[in-house]
């Protein structure tokens, strides 16, 4: 089974995950070690910190033997097709965790001859960060259902995965603002709109930090330039300083607490005071990752 996409997630298998993802985090050894025997590949074409260790840790965890693979590795370098690469795969991995910079076209090459895909950050989209984030949420306030998240920042693959997930749960609030330019490609908003009329919930996109909500349980905010890409306006950081989450934003939302899905920049995306003051579970986040990952590989390789 593959996560190359959140669509290709049912909304049973989405509340599983995320579930399952909370059980490991409350102990991570509640398991037989049910990827005994399988193989793992894990290969990033781009730079990774915690993802990358979330899923090799979480395989090795789980039972798994794992081969890493590096943007040099692979002998698409001196070119092979990539049809004959994902064969070539299909025939030796249980499972391919992949990170690229393009479009999931690639991944659902791998797709058609591996087992299980699991997506581990596209351009358009960065669907275990959701997972992770949705994980986060459920351990740290028992629930998914009802929250109100207040995005910060770029519309970029974070943010359009969380969109596609959690306007999922009956009765959150997804409010996105992001600077002019950088928002929600409008067709995906559109998406993730109609799954909030069918769930229940709400999400909606502006542009400014005005007329913010009265309310909110947790901000969240990302790294102003997304991993592997780059901005073509050479004045974007001066769009983007309104949206620096700091002291005074939060203190707009006083019981709220602070994602980020790292890496940070501090002074820039997010203040140092906000990012290590007491109200800031990031780090926590980052640890729900391997959690996260563990129930994402369990799923993808039932026994």
């Amino acid at each position: 089974m593959h996560i190359i996409s959140l669509r290709d997630l049912s909304d049973s298998d989405l509340r599983a995950i995320v579930h399952r993802g909370a059980a490991f985090a409350a102990d991570r050894t509640d398991h037989d070690e049910p990827l005994r025997g399988r193989i793992v590949g894990v290969y990033f074409s781009r730079t990774s910190t915690r993802t990358r260790t979330a899923f090799t840790t979480g395989a090795l965890r789980l039972g798994a033997k794992v081969i890493a693979y590096g943007p040099g590795d692979l002998q698409t370098n001196t070119g092979e097709t990539l049809q004959d690469t994902a064969r070539v795969f299909g025939g030796m991995l249980d499972a391919l965790v992949i990170r690229t910079a393009g479009s999931p076209d690639d991944m659902r090459t791998f797709a058609a001859h591996c087992g299980a895909v699991v997506n581990a950050m596209s351009a358009d989209e960065h669907p275990t960060q959701a997972l992770a984030d949705l994980t986060t949420l459920q351990v740290h306030f028992g629930r998914v259902e009802d929250l109100r998240v207040v995005y910060v920042g770029e519309g970029n693959n974070t943010a359009a995965a969380l969109a596609l997930a959690l306007p999922r749960f009956a009765g959150t609030h997804l409010d996105l603002r992001t600077p002019a330019g950088y928002g929600l490609d409008p067709a995906l908003l559109a998406e993730a709109a109609a799954l909030a009329d069918r769930h229940g919930s709400r999400i909606s996109e502006r542009h400014d930090l005005t007329d913010l909500p009265q309310d909110a349980d947790v901000v969240y905010t990302t790294r102003w330039q997304t991993t592997g890409t780059s901005k073509p306006d050479p004045d974007w950081r001066t769009v983007f300083a309104p949206f620096q989450v700091n002291a005074a934003l939060m203190d707009t939302f006083p019981k709220a607490v602070f994602l980020h899905d790292l890496p940070a920049h501090r002074g820039e995306d997010v203040t140092a005071d906000v990012l290590e003051g007491p109200r800031s579970i990031a780090f926590t986040q980052a640890r729900h990752k391997l959690h996260s990952a563990m129930a994402v590989l369990e799923w993808c390789l039932p026994r």
